[in-house]
């Protein structure tokens, strides 16, 4: 069967296009015997009944048992080598009260870079000693509130931000603990606002001025210096960009052991994610093993131990548990000229779009998407799934086979939205942001509840609620 002329190369015309691609959607996704698609035996038909779309559904096993996988490929690679390794999720890929117990029951620390994303990871019960903070320009009240709690360690950025922290440790008896971000240089092998240790952007220190940053840490009595941290970039395939700046990190880690102990090395993560059936993520205990086969190497090189590591696997984690439903409102074939005369190509809008997935108008990203009501009779049809905004460019899914038979009214479900999809949500065009539920064992629960016009209207100062009140007043 050939592909449409206005298909990219990578993607190929399915023999069905109701096929749920292994990898790309959760391991509990199948069809039910009406052959709508059900997640952790919960019918996407089922679901959208009770909370309407669109709907964003987190697989909880699915979330738990890759949390498990990750740590044990992790610890189990550094044990092999005489060492020890932690976990940390990463708060900004998508935080809740439910996933950050989650994360922790699983033995995972977490990582934030806000305030917000501090003070919910506190109030679900996290313990302040196992989280991270990062930041390029955390707040000075933000600095207050993490030493207060005890935050195990925070990732300094900025010599500017080595005296705030000094400061505000020194003005309430305590002793924070700090790790320098250092840039290698190294480029991921990633979309380019992905790639966080090149030199020109706004992460973290220069080698060469890392060196200088830890000598100040160390003349502060209120900071203790615990190690470097390099993070190359997210959404990465591979070990090539690890194993360089391994290398450069693990030489400058050598060089610090000279005037003190240097006990952790923070070397990121960011694995990647299959969003299509053409992406092909590294399998997790490959990766793991990899990389702490570098470090161990190259500290062997040098004839030191082997630190403490740490790792940031990002979306990989929670990515493949999230699944986005929507409701198709409308079809529209499209004939495009081609050089070779004209192709066609359907236009499907679902009842949600940039508001709720921002990465495919952000980065280009490339999503996957099946009907999840019933299972299509038609012919595989090439398609661009579009969200409801006055945006050209609001995309879901830029390219997709779906079965041609696709009419409004189908419920459309699109595969790894866990990730920087919920977070990145917004109220473009006053649109509410969706729920969230997660589902197991055949049952489903709000978890992040979702908005309302009502909750729109009541942050505008210029409207008075019934009661009279200002709107924006009481209770949040």
């Amino acid at each position: 069967m050939s592909s449409s002329a206005l298909a990219p190369e990578w993607l190929t015309t399915p023999a069905d296009p109701n096929d749920l691609a292994a990898g790309v959607w959760p391991a509990s996704a199948a069809r039910d015997a009406d052959g709508a698609i059900e997640l952790a035996g919960m019918p996407a038909t089922a679901l959208v009944r009770e909370f309407g779309t669109p709907l964003v559904v987190i697989d909880e096993d699915e979330a738990r048992r890759r949390a498990a996988e990750t740590l044990r490929a992790f610890t189990g690679a550094a044990a092999r080598r005489g060492g020890e390794a932690r976990v940390y999720y990463a708060g900004k890929a998508f935080l809740s009260a439910e996933i950050a117990r989650w994360m922790v029951e699983a033995g995972l620390n977490v990582d934030v870079c806000s305030g917000g994303e501090l003070a919910v990871a506190i109030a679900a019960g996290v313990p302040a000693a196992r989280i991270g903070f990062h930041g390029n320009n955390k707040q000075v009240w933000e600095l207050e509130r993490a030493v207060t709690a005890g935050v195990g360690t925070i990732i300094v950025d900025s010599f500017i931000e080595i005296e705030r922290i000094a400061a505000i440790a020194e003005r309430i008896g305590a002793t924070q603990t700090v790790l320098v971000r250092v840039n290698s240089g190294v480029h991921a092998e990633t979309h380019h606002f992905l790639a966080t240790a090149h030199e020109d952007q706004k992460f973290g220190f220069a080698l060469a001025a890392a060196e200088e940053a830890v000598a100040r840490i160390r003349e502060l009595p209120r900071l203790a210096f615990a190690g470097l941290h390099c993070h190359i970039g997210s959404q990465i395939f591979g070990l090539a960009g690890f194993r360089e700046s391994a290398s450069r990190v693990i030489e400058l880690h050598a060089r610090l052991r000279e005037g003190g102990d240097v006990p952790l090395l923070n070397l990121g993560g960011g694995f990647g994610i299959a969003y299509t059936r053409a992406d092909d993520p590294s399998p997790i205990d490959g990766l793991a093993d990899g990389i702490v086969g570098v470090v161990a190497d190259e500290c062997a090189v040098r004839g030191i131990p082997l630190p403490a590591l740490a790792f940031e696997p990002g979306r990989s984690i929670i990515g493949p548990a999230g699944v986005t439903l929507y409701e198709v409102g409308t079809t529209k074939p499209v004939a495009v000229p081609t050089g070779d005369g004209e192709a066609e190509r359907l236009y499907v809008s679902v009842d949600g779009g940039m508001s709720d997935n921002a990465r495919p108008a952000l980065y280009g990203a490339q999503f996957s998407a099946r009907i999840a009501s019933r299972e299509g009779t038609g012919a595989p049809a090439l398609v661009r799934v579009v969200g409801m905004h006055c945006e050209s460019g609001d995309v879901v899914v830029d390219h997709e086979y779906l079965p041609g038979d696709v009419v409004p009214g189908d419920l459309l479900a699109v595969p790894a939205t866990g990730a920087y999809t919920v977070p990145l949500a917004s109220n473009y065009n006053h649109v509410p942001r969706p729920p969230v539920v997660a589902v197991r064992a055949g049952r489903a629960r709000v978890i992040v509840r979702g908005e309302t016009i009502d909750d729109l209207l009541a942050r505008d100062a210029g409207l008075v609620t019934d009661a009279g009140r200002e709107a924006g007043g009481g209770e949040r």
